[in-house]
């Protein structure tokens, strides 16, 4: 099987996807519907506009650094960078979720992913979010894709009389997501979409994989495994 896939126009790419109709379809969220680490952005922005206590920050970007190094690995920072909300009221940092995507991750939605995604729901598919990010930011972005809120798998800490624990309830990260579709979904997915190794695991389960500027070794797997490879333009 040849690993060089084909290049596809957006417009190539949009129709091949929905000529499988396919039932349920699953999209990672971060360098796949738009371009950028939306966790890691928010991250640094809580920290910019002092939604994190001043005797937390500098535990939590030491804490980050020995992650950009690899010395503390993606399950355990993903669940940390959203642990630092603890105590934080959830109407004030879905509004704040919401302001900041609106800003700063909006302008770099790909197009063709997001008249994909509203494409697909008007065929009858029912759309997943699916992402290591926290849930409020992923929430926010989900509503440009049509994807309601109860359909996305995300970063989640407990929520206790309108305010946020550090108690955690799902981390969706490599083997993790597929696990949460499993748990939540339930059911066969017919197509999903993820553009790193994070994303493996439920790409190789489902019926169809796409792999949306992909990273050099999810490119080499998704090639050697003949997956179709698509790459938006970065916004």
């Amino acid at each position: 099987m040849s690993n060089t896939s084909p290049i596809l126009t957006s417009t190539e790419f949009v129709q091949q996807v929905l000529a499988t109709r396919p039932s349920i379809a699953v999209f990672d969220c971060d360098g796949t519907l738009w371009s950028g680490d939306a966790g890691s952005d928010f991250f640094y922005w809580e920290i910019e506009n002092g939604f994190v206590p001043p005797a937390v920050v500098p535990g939590i970007l030491h804490r980050y650094k020995e992650y950009l190094a690899g010395r503390v690995d993606e399950l355990a920072i993903c669940g940390e960078m959203i642990q630092i909300n603890k105590s934080v009221k959830l109407e004030q940092l879905q509004k704040a979720a919401r302001d900041f995507f609106d800003q700063l991750v909006a302008p770099r939605i790909f197009p063709e992913l997001q008249d994909l995604t509203w494409q697909l729901a008007e065929q009858g598919c029912e759309v997943w979010a699916v992402s290591s990010t926290n849930n409020w930011v992923i929430e926010a972005g989900a509503e440009a894709f049509g994807i309601p809120r109860e359909r996305v798998l995300a970063a989640t800490l407990e929520v206790e009389d309108g305010v946020i624990t550090d108690r955690l309830l799902r981390v969706p990260t490599d083997e993790l997501k597929q696990t949460a579709i499993e748990e939540v979904i339930a059911r066969p997915v017919d197509a999903v979409f993820g553009n790193s190794m994070h994303d493996f695991a439920m790409l190789e389960k489902a019926k169809s994989a796409y792999a949306i500027n992909p990273n050099p070794e999810l490119a080499a797997r998704a090639g050697a495994l003949g997956w179709t490879v698509y790459r938006p333009k970065v916004g």
